[in-house]
């Protein structure tokens, strides 16, 4: 057996990574613990680096299609991984998961029409509907003894609004962790058939589940859920190829697959990238024992937050099932959301991201993302730590 090193620290400072650049951490957060933008800080499978590598001694970097192996080896992953069989004639390729979002909301609602959300969410969700004038409709999370659960009466309700057309469900869940159990997505799921309402599902951080806990892709319920449904998928999460990679578009519905192909077409987003076929193919048919391992050496880490918090109930480290992101819940500081930035950037030298960003449901809160060398993120809970006993 193969075994992989995470714990080698790797100098994101050396190419102009989001997560370390001025433009997240402003200005003197050269020294912040950067853990804001949801990538990994390790180096992405060898097998992926292997290929990219072969692709560049090839040399010539004209204009492609598709490699015959790729679509065999994404289907082949969400059936192995995740028991969900999909006809490659139903995946579309695309950007970026935002421009699927983007281009559902685009396609199948009108400017004025409402889209569900279901806050705290991930803020991107929100930017996207405003730029396309939609009316963004909120079925917030309900916390209940230290766990998240969808208010299915305020979603009926939304659902059963003639405003109401589409859904942005988020599955896994960015930031609160939760993985959708197969129940709670039937539920999901009948609400939104009874009422017409069509599920756009993010599902970017579907590979990253942890132990106990079951990802469930919303379209693999069965062939009802699925011709309601538009799924996004790519592998930038799971392998940390966000830079060099694409997404994929499922939609077994034909009349809404031919309308994203025109679209597509029209908008001439449906080239073809070298360097992200090549990850992307080595990825899903050889990436599986390398995301093993991050996978429970991610939960190690989400193990090492929760016990170094534990003694310290100004903060509450919500239990993350999936994602390598952690919510943490510092409202018993009684600080305003402003007063919480300034607190954990300059008393605990901490660049997360703000609960704020994710809805007015995340204030006080905050996001950190673990995906970092062990020896990192204790560096970093000492200095929380230090900074909590003298708040």
């Amino acid at each position: 057996m193969t075994y992989f090193d995470f714990d080698t620290e790797v100098d994101r400072r050396a190419v102009p990574a989001l997560k370390t650049h001025k433009m997240v951490l402003g200005a003197g957060g050269e020294n912040l613990f950067a853990a804001g933008v949801a990538d990994m800080d390790f180096k992405a499978p060898p097998v992926v680096l292997e290929a990219l590598q072969a692709r560049l001694e090839h040399g010539v970097f004209g204009y492609e299609t598709v490699p015959e192996g790729l679509m065999p080896a994404l289907t082949a992953w969400l059936q192995t991984r995740h028991g969900w069989q999909v006809d490659a004639d139903h995946i579309l390729r695309a950007p970026n998961v935002l421009n699927i979002l983007a281009l559902a909301a685009s396609l199948f609602t009108e400017p004025g029409d409402g889209v569900i959300v279901q806050p705290p969410v991930f803020f991107d969700f929100f930017d996207i509907l405003r730029e396309n004038h939609r009316e963004i409709l909120l079925n917030p999370l309900i916390l209940r003894t230290g766990r998240y659960e969808m208010d299915f009466v305020g979603l009926e309700r939304l659902a059963a609004d003639p405003r109401s057309k589409m859904i942005y469900l988020c599955n896994p869940h960015n930031p609160v962790g939760r993985v959708w159990s197969q129940t709670e997505l039937l539920q999901l799921g009948e609400i939104c058939a009874r009422h017409n309402v069509l599920v756009v599902s993010d599902e970017i951080h579907g590979d990253i589940t942890f132990t106990g806990h079951k990802f469930t892709p919303f379209a693999s319920l069965g062939p009802r859920f699925a011709d309601n449904a538009i799924t996004a998928i790519s592998p930038a999460k799971s392998f940390n190829i966000a830079a060099c990679c694409s997404a994929f578009t499922v939609i077994s519905n034909p009349v809404r697959r031919k309308a994203f192909q025109v679209e597509n077409s029209r908008l001439t987003v449906n080239k073809n990238n070298a360097f992200a076929s090549a990850a992307t193919q080595a990825a899903y048919a050889q990436g599986g024992p390398w995301l093993d391992q991050v996978l429970s050496y991610l939960e190690g880490n989400r193990d090492l937050v929760a016990e170094r918090l534990r003694r310290f109930p100004q903060v509450v480290a919500l239990p993350a099932e999936g994602s390598f992101l952690m919510w943490l819940d510092f409202r018993a500081l009684g600080l305003t959301p402003d007063e919480l930035t300034t607190f954990l950037r300059g008393k605990a030298g901490w660049a997360v991201t703000r609960g704020q960003a994710f809805g007015v449901e995340g204030e006080g809160f905050a996001r950190l993302n673990i995906a970092c060398t062990r020896a990192r993120l204790a560096q970093a809970l000492s200095r929380l730590e230090q900074a909590l006993v003298v708040v």
